[in-house]
């Protein structure tokens, strides 16, 4: 079933994003983290996908894995930078045929230095490509696309990064997901200002629990999100005088705030980077979502 079709007015929901192990000797702990977070009755888990096609095969039956050993509605992140129509296609009807009804298109990172470029004629060079390709080809696919409550970081400013995101929804994206943040006020006006540039889909914020303040630091440092300066200080003031376990319980304390203050103000549901830590998550929707039972 297609993910906007589950999505309603009146019952807001969480979904997950899992990262797939690396290490196959790790796939029997990330499906252990998998069955107990199954049991929060997210509304999908999406899984996320190699630059350029690495762990296609890989993504490919975890995603068949979760949708049929353990219930879940499942989005499968698909990324199309370096990769070909053709092999696209292959992609999409393989979940076709494993029973997936959905995907996060996305453009994927760009060659970095050292690796060779992209050819001039490549067809796919924008998530907007990847979405008209899935929707022209795959038309009973549900589409979600990413936006960027900090204006990507590529972006030449946010008018025209809402622009993308609109062209992203023209093409026929289905919803929203947010990268991360930390502060409500971003995403409310990032809404806001969607809403304003004819952007009508729904778009789900996107939360991540802040367990390690060394990971986070790199994470916001590849994403283009930002800590506000009094929730780093608390974090870096809860380092010195506790450690990573009182780092954990601040950020945990904030992302809780942020989801009650987010399911207060109407969302349609909260998408939660689980960073595959299952009792990170499970303790962190405790009692705030209807339909969830930890």
């Amino acid at each position: 079933m297609k993910v906007i079709d589950s999505i309603r007015h009146d019952e807001q929901f969480i979904s997950l994003e899992f990262y797939p192990p690396k290490n196959r000797d790790d796939w029997p702990a990330f499906f252990q983290t998998v069955q107990h977070l199954a049991q929060l009755n997210p509304l999908f888990a999406s899984v996320t996908y190699g630059a350029g096609g690495s762990t296609n095969a890989d993504s490919l039956e975890i995603v068949t894995r979760l949708q049929n050993d353990y219930g879940l509605e499942t989005m499968a992140h698909l990324t199309c930078i370096g990769s070909t129509p053709d092999e696209i296609n292959l992609f999409l009807n393989e979940l076709a045929a494993a029973g997936v009804d959905n995907v996060l298109a996305l453009r994927g990172d760009l060659p970095q230095n050292g690796t060779a470029a992209l050819p001039p004629s490549s067809p796919l060079r924008h998530a907007s490509d990847l979405v008209s390709l899935i929707r022209t080809s795959f038309p009973a696919l549900g589409i979600a696309v990413a936006g960027y409550p900090e204006v990507h970081p590529e972006a030449e400013n946010p008018e025209a990064d809402l622009a993308f995101l609109k062209l992203k929804q023209d093409c026929g994206s289905d919803f929203v997901i947010t990268q991360l943040f930390f502060d409500n006020a971003l995403y409310h006006s990032f809404v806001k200002r969607a809403r304003e540039a004819g952007i009508t889909k729904p778009i789900i914020p996107g939360i991540l629990p802040v367990v390690s303040l060394k990971v986070i630091k790199k994470i916001v440092s590849l994403c283009g999100a930002t800590i506000p300066a009094d929730f780093l200080a608390e974090l870096e003031q809860a380092d010195v005088t506790g450690g990573a376990a009182a780092v954990q319980k601040v950020g945990m304390a904030h992302a809780r705030k942020q989801i009650r203050e987010l399911l207060e103000s109407g969302v349609p549901g909260v998408h939660i980077y689980t960073l595959n830590r299952a009792e990170v998550v499970v303790e962190l929707v405790e009692g705030l979502f209807p339909r969830n039972c930890a």
